[in-house]
């Protein structure tokens, strides 16, 4: 069973995505250069609608997209805007990218958060001022669900007021509920956490706050994004945005989580992260004695991960649950699970089962 993974590496494409996907390469293709330049295959038509008061960049993911705004937006700040403005529970190519500039004279400021990850706004308008080049926030984290929907408030309200723009890192948000555009003025996303396709992503720049160019060639993405872009991989990233504006599966995904919470609650397990303000498909789990690495390794039949998907081969607690005051031993016993619009309540059900037995015989055998 692989039901539990996609959600917190990839989502599972739609099978509209993947039509669509394999209509748009050339071989498919009877006018090229017609189709390449439309808005379908560029992917670009479903996006109207929903942010018109910005332009859409495609990049090769979510990576490149936030690399692109923090540098671009440092590297056109005023000289006296020197201050970066961030969250400790970010993910490591927001908190990396911005670590990468102290050698340029950027002032770093990292926001503590509270044990439900979220930050004190309080400290977020004290840390932002005249000097503040640009402030970076996810809105939904990616190992402990918590939404920052308060917080992204408070925080653009002070930017807005003292004038540096704010970068969103919405990739595990965007296509699963609403992200508040208005808050934001660069926001990072990902085709393959929304039922896209890999090796595709995208930044949105409101106007008026477009980054300087950090890869330089031919121009393709309206002068400031250089490299040739896959017709075939930005078609497919547009129809996995027109599905998600159709089809919403929060209340089903909300069933599910309440079904998995209650069956760990009742074993003994804790929730990390917020309990109510969060994206109920990513749950990270913690049990006093568990090696969820061990864990893991037992249950071959499902997949999950110890913290973070993206990080979990470092062998070092994750950085967020740290930011949320767990111990190193409270790190390594915590388990990450993730479900969405494709996963079966059978499949859960099974999952969880499977998954609690083995833990019940790894605390025997300790004992």
């Amino acid at each position: 069973m692989s039901a539990l993974l996609p959600p917190l590496v990839s989502d599972q494409p739609h099978v509209e995505v993947m039509e669509e996907l394999e209509a748009s390469y050339p071989g498919h293709l009877d006018h090229l250069e017609d189709r390449e330049t439309s808005p379908w295959i560029t992917g670009r038509s479903p996006w109207d609608a929903t942010v018109d008061s910005g332009r859409l960049f495609f990049t090769s993911g979510a990576t490149e997209a936030l690399n692109w705004a923090i540098k671009g937006t440092f590297e056109r700040a005023e000289p006296h805007r020197r201050r970066i403005v961030t969250v400790a529970t970010e993910h490591a190519a927001v908190l990396d990218t911005i670590s990468s500039l102290a050698r340029y004279g950027a002032e770093i400021v990292v926001l503590p958060v509270d044990k439900a990850g979220c930050i004190d706004p309080h400290h977020a308008q004290e840390a932002i001022d005249e000097r503040t080049a640009l402030v970076a926030m996810m809105y939904v984290n990616n190992e402990i669900g918590t939404l920052q929907h308060i917080g992204l408030l408070r925080i653009s309200e002070r930017a807005r007021a003292v004038g540096a723009p704010v970068i969103c890192d919405a990739v595990q948000a965007f296509g699963k509920m609403d992200v508040p555009v208005s808050f934001c003025d660069l926001i990072a996303i990902s085709a393959h956490k929304m039922h896209g396709p890999k090796g595709v992503g995208a930044l949105w720049v409101r106007y008026g706050h477009e980054p300087n160019a950090i890869l330089h060639g031919g121009g393709q993405e309206g002068g400031l994004r250089s490299g040739t872009l896959s017709p075939a991989l930005c078609a497919g990233f547009g129809a996995a945005a027109a599905l998600a504006r159709h089809h919403d599966s929060g209340q089903r995904i909300f069933e599910l989580f309440q079904e998995v919470r209650d069956r760990f609650r009742d074993d003994g397990w804790r929730i990390n992260g917020a309990r109510g303000a969060r994206w109920y498909g990513n749950l990270s789990f913690r049990k006093s004695g568990i090696n969820a690495a061990r864990l893991i390794s037992d249950v071959r039949g499902v997949a999950f991960s110890a913290g973070s998907a993206c990080a979990s081969g470092s062998g070092r607690p994750s950085h967020v649950l740290k930011a949320i005051g767990l111990t190193d031993d409270e790190a390594r016993s915590t388990i990450r699970l993730g479900f969405g619009r494709y996963t079966t309540g059978d499949e859960l059900h099974r999952a969880v089962t499977m998954i609690l037995d083995a833990a019940a015989r790894q605390r025997m055998w300790a004992a």
